[in-house]
């Protein structure tokens, strides 16, 4: 039996499990998601647990029933047609929705076995160990050197302030230690190194982008979410993150949303397929994903028969 009627036929017989309405959208197949398309066996341990989570915006049921683990110093790509749920899960791993009134979320996010959505967790912790980078570059209207160090500074972790100094407790050579050692793990210190007090505001955007990595990591997360980090730049710029965010996943757990398939193909170790409904439909080994999907619908958008 040829692979495309295996796959014709667990569709059809998949369909005839429920009288669940299907829900899909133009040119994707009607199909049922099975559970062993989304239980990824990977080696090493998992940095972040999901299990059963669901979020809703009002009356929008916007994320279903998603269960993932996310390897450890690895990256992970999310990819799916706008409106799928994926930066509602991504913002997930961090209670960034929170700050979203008519958002509730039910089920479990777990990072290094412990409970984020649990009673008492302390969301500014949290969101040290798990920071975020945005679609849009978004560094403070500060020199560069002070962007760096803003985070550190806030935590208590530095103190370079004039009473600091005037008792001989200034932070100031480690706090150049730090900007050094963030912006050339950022793959930008070459670029900026003599001007650290000039405004941000005036690099780039992929400069800016870039600076705003090296932020997140001024105080020493363990996951770094990134939203679509290279949708508004060009393909030079977008080329320089892609390289960096591979020499980041040797220290750190990088989770990115993606709307360029060819960019997850190049950058992650596996990817989450999301589609219609907010369903998680297949996760697994980037390679397989993109190259043998389990399912015809991950298939058909791959191929760009939607979306």
């Amino acid at each position: 039996m040829s692979e495309n009627t295996t796959k014709q036929t667990q569709t059809e017989s998949a369909a005839t499990d429920s009288d669940q309405p299907l829900t899909t959208t133009a040119g994707e197949t009607a199909e049922r998601t099975q559970s062993e398309w989304t239980e990824y066996d990977f080696r090493g341990e998992a940095k972040m647990t999901v299990d059963d989570l669901d979020v809703y915006y009002g009356d929008d049921h916007a994320l279903k029933g998603v269960s993932m683990e996310i390897p450890e110093q690895s990256v992970t790509a999310l990819i799916g047609p706008s409106g799928c749920g994926k930066s509602t899960y991504l913002r997930c791993l961090n209670r960034m929705n929170d700050r979203v009134s008519s958002a509730r979320i039910d089920g479990s996010v777990e990072l290094g076995g412990q409970e984020i959505y649990q009673d008492g967790v302390n969301l500014v912790e949290l969101r040290k160990r798990v920071g975020m980078v945005f679609q849009s570059p978004n560094p403070f209207p500060k020199s560069i050197r002070e962007n760096i160090a803003y985070g550190p500074k806030k935590h208590g972790d530095l103190d370079t302030g004039l009473l600091a100094r005037l008792l001989n407790r200034s932070d100031a050579d480690e706090r150049d230690e730090l900007v050094e050692r963030c912006l050339r793990d950022a793959a930008l210190w070459d670029e900026v190194s003599d001007r650290l007090d000039d405004n941000a505001l005036g690099l780039s955007g992929g400069q800016q982008q870039r600076l705003c990595i090296a932020r997140c990591l001024s105080v020493d997360p363990e996951v770094i979410l990134m939203d679509e980090p290279a949708s508004a730049l060009d393909p030079i710029a977008t080329a320089k993150i892609e390289d960096l965010i591979d020499d980041l996943a040797e220290e750190y757990t990088v989770v990115i949303v993606t709307h360029n398939m060819q960019q997850a193909a190049r950058i992650s170790d596996q990817t989450a397929v999301f589609l219609t409904g907010g369903e998680l439909v297949e996760y697994g080994d980037t390679d397989q994903v993109f190259e043998n999907p389990h399912s015809e619908r991950v298939e058909d958008y791959i191929t760009g028969k939607f979306g």
